[in-house]
């Protein structure tokens, strides 16, 4: 009875099942694994790296089978830069990135603090989801441009801003970014005698640089990246953002004017137009870097809450 009963004590042993992607992968899932990550990373670099090379080749040498050219030429990039058409189209988009990043940013940010101060207020919630409910969902392309035409904005720089200068995905993200910041902080500081601007400005942004950072590159990649409300509304080709001269120069494949040299050869047509598509990313994805090790972060840290 005794050796029965201790037998019947016994709690029987269950094995563990963990899942296949928890456990350490063994080393053929390792090295295929690698392989994987080895042949996205060449398919996704191959193309850009052949865009620089045959913008950077020479006009012998456009038709090269290899990756690299044998000889190197910046016919190219002087040639469109001389003209004027490309560079004066980077500054248009400089500046529109820039002043409308900055805008957004801050108009933005002020109204999802403003929507998260009266969050336990009765009827807030109506509200807010009105304000997404008008952002998410548009008039529509031909009521827009009448919009845009009755403010006296066609052929501006404002029409390329203003339109998207506040985004519902991105108010969200820092409205439960804002609602996750500890309350007791805003409290105490609110009894110091700090009211809500300086509360705004003194705690809540320095508390969300990575969530700022993120919604400040997702504008200025919208910004850069403005093709179709440049189209619209911008009429005056000296107005155009790089987007349209991508457009006009290298899908519709029209000549590129002013950038002929009497005392050069000119450059092959198809090194001019990688050449642009070159200056057309290059600014852009210098600015990546620098804002990558928040993306992650900040995108993680403002979509939990909901």
């Amino acid at each position: 009875m005794a050796s029965l009963a201790g037998t019947t004590g016994r709690r029987p042993r269950v094995r563990e099942t963990r899942p296949i992607w928890v456990g350490k992968p063994s080393p053929p899932v390792q090295a295929l694994k690698i392989i994987v990550i080895v042949l996205i990373t060449v398919l996704m670099l191959y193309p850009f790296l052949n865009v620089i090379a045959v913008s950077l080749a020479d006009s012998a040498e456009v038709g090269f089978g290899g990756l690299l050219p044998e000889r190197f030429s910046l016919e190219a990039y002087s040639s469109i830069l001389r003209g004027g058409i490309v560079t004066r189209a980077l500054l248009v988009s400089i500046g529109v990135t820039v002043v409308g990043t900055a805008c957004s940013m801050v108009c933005t940010s002020m109204m999802a603090y403003g929507l998260t101060r009266t969050a336990d207020l009765p009827g807030m919630r109506v509200i807010l989801y009105l304000a997404l409910f008008t952002m998410l969902f548009g008039a529509g392309m031909i009521p827009n441009f009448l919009l845009i035409k009755s403010l006296g904005l066609l052929d501006s720089y404002a029409a390329m801003i203003l339109p998207g200068l506040i985004s519902a995905f991105n108010l969200v993200v820092l409205r439960n970014f804002y609602l996750q910041l500890p309350r007791e902080l805003i409290e105490a500081a609110r009894i110091d005698g700090c009211n809500d601007r300086q509360i705004f400005t003194s705690i809540v942004l320095p508390l969300s640089k990575a969530v700022s950072a993120v919604i400040a590159l997702f504008y200025a990649v919208g910004y850069w990246n403005t093709f179709f409300t440049a189209l619209l509304y911008i009429n005056d080709a000296t107005k155009w953002p790089i987007q349209l001269v991508l457009n006009l120069y290298v899908v519709q494949g029209s000549p590129m004017p002013q950038i002929e040299d009497p005392n050069h050869t000119p450059p092959q047509p198809e090194s001019v137009q990688m050449a642009v598509v070159v200056l057309a990313v290059l600014p852009i994805l210098l600015v990546y870097p620098f804002l990558q090790k928040y993306f992650t972060k900040g995108v993680l840290t403002g979509a939990i809450k909901g």
